[in-house]
């Protein structure tokens, strides 16, 4: 078990919170609220180890596109990086409509 942490630089202000996914094997689920300061914050619990390049590959790709002020939470269970960006955009469709 690895819990990474990642800060990314945002402007855009989210008031609403938001769930998507589940944690069960080859999935994971992502909670989303706004953020308490002038920052995007994620935190992921993940079932694998050694895989923080990865995720901050991903993370550094989806956060190019979207500048939501949020706090990320993610809980893994060893999904591969498309379902991982495929539940980042859902869970950030949700939190802005």
């Amino acid at each position: 078990m690895e819990t990474l942490v990642f800060t990314y630089p945002a402007v855009r202000h989210i008031g609403r919170r938001t769930h998507v996914g589940v944690v069960a094997s080859g999935d994971l689920e992502i909670l989303l609220e706004p953020s308490p300061d002038s920052e995007a914050h994620v935190m992921i619990r993940t079932s694998v180890d050694g895989f923080g390049g990865i995720w901050r590959e991903v993370l550094d790709r989806f956060f190019q596109r979207f500048d939501g002020l949020v706090r990320i939470e993610i809980n893994d269970c060893g999904a591969t990086p498309g379902t991982v960006m495929l539940r980042l955009q859902q869970v950030a469709e949700r939190a802005v409509q």
